[in-house]
């Protein structure tokens, strides 16, 4: 980026961020990672429950979308000595106070397509 005709980046997580959207989007792009914040927003969830909300995603997928959030610091994973073996995921407060953007996406999409497109029933 260009402040005051100086070129300067953000340095975190060992990489170089030429603007500040591109350290959000390193924490939410791709095509799961927001989707899997939007379903946390109100709760817990455990990895079934997220996989029925979301039934286009692998289960493959849906794995490794949770491990990179949970890395990120936007989800916690909760795993509970049970038999069989509980786990819940949920939002961080760094997951939770990406929430105003995630919700501000979404809101946009939805203008978007009831704009330029129509809800139609997914049988």
């Amino acid at each position: 980026m260009i402040i005051d005709g100086k070129k300067y980046k953000y340095r975190m997580l060992n990489e170089d961020f030429h603007c500040a959207l591109s350290v959000t989007m390193h924490f939410i792009g791709g095509k799961w990672k927001v989707v899997v914040l939007w379903y946390l927003r109100n709760g817990k969830k455990r990895f079934g429950e997220l996989k029925k909300q979301i039934p286009d995603i692998t289960d493959k997928m849906l794995s490794l979308q949770l491990k990179a959030l949970e890395e990120d610091g936007l989800v916690t994973r909760k795993v509970f000595a049970e038999v069989p073996p509980r786990v819940e995921y949920e939002l961080s407060e760094e997951g939770k106070s990406m929430m105003p953007v995630v919700e501000s996406i979404a809101k946009w999409g939805r203008n978007k397509a009831e704009t330029e497109g129509r809800l139609i029933l997914d049988e």
